[in-house]
């Protein structure tokens, strides 16, 4: 029987009545009694699966030691995670947060200091790209600049200047002497799954570097082995100045992270940002346990593998239903279907399936399987999703006879 009639949460989200009591790798139990294979892994958070015996341990061990002591004294795990994270990446320094908002709520007014603390306070605004999303706070709101998400807050954070994505006449024209960066993502997950091409992203590292500006990557969704590198910047061929991780970085933990050169972090000095719980001693543990998976021999290229399996078997189906399908879209295990029908009618179909995907922009649905997953178990998510499309497609045919 549903609850929600008598919930006391904020009800800001369109929540579906199913809850779950437990998981087990890509498999989710529901408290109806019925199992579930997970393709939404938390919007590609639970990136190593449900219950995974390594985090498990690494977060039972931390819990019984020490579970908060304050920024106000050294961070030993913090330390060792931040370490571990510049050896793996472009960056020399390492902020943590929460969650993916704070760490770009920190990317924002780290690029913006930068500029300030060179002399040049005028320079703050920040270009920015069409059906991006960057979080809900008021700044990553007013960077995004998604009108729906943006309405009845008052008015929005000055300083972002949004263009069309991969538009790079347009990006010229935006940079001016008040500008102080271009944020993108590799991939825009909630906006449709879309990317721009390899060359835009080499231009826009091409701008920054002739008019000194920071190159921002958001990397909430796309970082921490998502697309088959560790970072998606990796296959972009540009390394930028500044980037925010989430999501996967603690594998179902809540941590954030913003990493950064130290030549665009110079500006950031002792008081100039903050965060109660940034790097508590339960995140910093979960978030090693995952660099110990992830960064093991072999991880990535299982994931790339994955990839190519659950691209290709996917492309079958589109041609199968092209009046449900129409696409395939993105990079390693963040893999996007254009759908014909609405896509809110595909998810409900899959999650009838016992199949959880999510939606998102453009009328796409996102398969986010955890990077754990097997051929065996991508071959299970197909066969449930074509049993779907079969279902969808009798019911178009149905209309269509009936119009």
């Amino acid at each position: 029987m549903s609850t929600a009639a008598t919930s006391h949460l904020l009800p800001v989200f369109a929540r579906v009545d199913l809850a779950f009591e437990r998981g087990e790798g890509v498999w989710l139990y529901g408290t109806d009694g019925e199992r579930y294979l997970d393709f939404t892994s938390g919007v590609a958070v639970n990136a190593l699966g449900h219950a995974h015996p390594h985090l498990v341990a690494a977060l039972q061990a931390q819990a019984a030691k020490l579970w908060h002591m304050s920024n106000l004294f050294r961070s030993p795990d913090g330390e060792k995670v931040a370490a571990r994270l510049c050896e793996a990446s472009f960056a020399d320094l390492v902020f943590f947060a929460n969650s993916g908002a704070e760490a770009m709520e920190a990317a924002i007014k780290l690029t913006r200091k930068f500029h300030a603390a060179g002399g040049h306070p005028e320079r703050y605004r920040i270009i920015t790209f069409e059906g991006a999303f960057h979080g809900r706070t008021l700044a990553t709101l007013a960077a995004g600049g998604q009108e729906k998400y943006l309405e009845g807050f008052g008015p929005r954070v000055e300083g972002f200047d949004q263009v069309p994505l991969g538009d790079l006449e347009a990006t010229k024209r935006a940079i001016g002497p008040h500008t102080a960066g271009i944020l993108i993502e590799a991939v825009q997950g909630e906006g449709g799954v879309r990317s721009a091409p390899l060359s835009f992203f080499k231009a826009l590292r091409q701008l920054c570097d002739e008019h000194g500006l920071l190159l921002v990557f958001d990397e909430v969704q796309t970082g921490m082995g998502r697309t088959g590198e560790l970072f998606a910047y990796k296959w972009t061929g540009v390394t930028p100045d500044v980037m925010a991780l989430a999501k996967a970085l603690g594998g179902g933990f809540p941590v954030g992270a913003c990493l950064a050169t130290a030549h665009a972090a110079a500006g950031m000095t002792a008081g100039s940002h903050g965060s109660t719980f940034g790097g508590n001693p339960l995140a910093m543990a979960a978030a090693g346990a995952v660099l110990d998976v992830m960064l093991a021999p072999g991880f990535l290229d299982h994931v790339r593998r994955m990839s190519l399996v659950l691209k290709q078997k996917l492309a079958a189906v589109v041609d199968r239903y092209p009046d449900v399908l129409s696409e395939v879209r993105g990079e390693g295990l963040l893999i996007g279907l254009k759908a014909v029908v609405p896509a809110g009618d595909l998810v409900t179909a899959l999650r009838g399936q016992k199949l959880l995907t999510v939606g998102a922009g453009d009328n796409v649905v996102r398969l986010l399987p955890p990077l754990i997953v097997t051929e065996a178990e991508i071959e299970e998510g197909v066969a449930r999703l074509e049993r779907a499309c079969a279902t969808l497609s009798e019911d178009h045919a149905g209309q269509k006879a009936r119009s």
